[in-house]
C-alpha cells in the first residue's frame, strides 16, 4: 500500500501557504497530520520553491531540531528535508529516518559520506538543470550524464541512476535507497505529466520511489488534483507520496485498496 508522508514546513517561506515561524505551531501541525493519517513525516526548515532564498546551515538547524524532537513521540517516522550535510547530521542526531535531499547529493559534497556512515534511509531527488540556479558555480563538476535529445522523463530516469550509483560507490546500501524524480524541480508541466505517465519503468528500477506532486504549480496548486494523483501512483506501486493534505490522501490510498484487494467485491 502506498504510504502517506505529511509536510510539515519549519520555515515561514513555504510556497504553499503553511510554513511555520513558531516550533511550537509546526509540532502541533505535525500531530494533526498524524491524526489525519500520515504514516511517515517530512520537515524541512528551507524552502525550495522557485527563487528561493538559501537559508545557512546554522538557521535551518535551529528551526529544524526544536520540531524533530517535539514530534518524537508522533508514532510515525520522521524525515529531514534538506540539501546541507550540516543540517542532515544533526536531524539524525534528533533520531530521523530518513533524509530527504531534493539535490541528490550534488548541493554538499559531505552527504553521500555522512549517509554511508549512518543508519538512516535516503531519499535521493533530481533537480532536472542543476546545477543552473543559485547554489554554487563549483556544482559545474556534476554535468548531467545524458544528451538533451532524449525524452525528459528518459533523461531523468538515466540522472537517477546517476545519482544511485553515486550513493553506491559512497557505500550507501541499495535498500536504503529511495529514488524521487523531482516532479517541478526544473521540469515543465509537460515534462512533469510524461514523468507521471512512465512511472513504471521509474517503480521497475528496483527501490522504493516517493513522488511529491503536492499542491504544485503544474497541478494549479490544486488538493483535488493532487489526490487524483495519489490514486495513480497507488495503482503503480509508488512507495510514498509526500502531500499537504494528509486526510484526503488517506481516503484516496483506503479506496483504492479496497478495489485492488477484492473489498469492494
Amino acid at each position: 500500500m502506498t504510504l502517506i508522508m505529511g509536510v510539515v514546513n519549519a520555515s515561514p517561506d513555504s510556497f504553499s501557504g503553511d510554513g511555520f515561524d513558531d516550533p511550537h505551531a509546526a509540532v502541533s501541525h505535525g500531530f494533526d497530520l498524524v491524526r489525519d493519517g500520515a504514516d511517515l513525516l517530512d520537515i524541512g526548515a528551507e524552502s525550495t520553491r522557485p527563487g528561493f532564498t538559501p537559508v545557512p546551515a546554522a538557521a535551518q538547524i535551529n528551526r529544524l531540531v526544536p520540531v524533530l524532537e517535539g514530534l518524537a513521540g508522533s508514532g510515525v517516522p520522521l524525515s529531514a528535508d534538506t540539501m546541507s550535510a550540516e543540517v542532515a547530521n544533526a536531524a539524525i542526531g534528533a533520531g530521523v529516518a530518513f533524509i530527504n535531499d531534493v539535490s541528490g547529493g550534488l548541493a554538499d559534497a559531505d552527504m553521500l559520506p555522512l549517509i554511508a556512515r549512518c543508519e538512516v534511509d535516503y531519499i535521493c531527488g533530481w533537480w532536472t538543470g542543476w546545477p543552473q540556479h543559485e547554489l554554487g558555480d563549483d556544482l559545474n563538476a556534476h554535468p548531467p550524464i545524458t544528451t538533451s535529445s532524449r525524452p525528459l522523463w528518459r533523461r531523468t530516469i538515466d540522472e537517477l541512476l546517476w545519482r544511485r550509483d553515486a550513493l553506491l560507490d559512497a557505500g550507501v546500501p541499495a535498500g536504503r535507497i529511495v529514488l524521487d524524480p523531482g516532479l517541478g524541480f526544473g521540469k515543465s508541466a509537460g515534462d512533469n505529466w510524461q514523468i507521471l505517465a512512465h512511472l513504471d519503468a521509474i517503480t521497475a528500477l528496483g527501490h522504493r520511489v516517493l513522488i511529491g506532486a503536492s499542491r504544485k504549480r503544474f497541478v494549479d496548486h490544486s488538493d483535488i488534483a493532487t489526490a487524483t494523483i495519489t490514486s495513480w501512483c497507488a495503482q503503480h506501486d509508488v512507495w510514498a507520496v509526500r502531500v499537504h493534505d494528509v486526510a484526503a490522501n488517506r481516503q484516496t490510498i483506503a479506496v483504492m485498496d479496497k478495489l485492488t484487494s477484492g473489498d469492494a467485491a
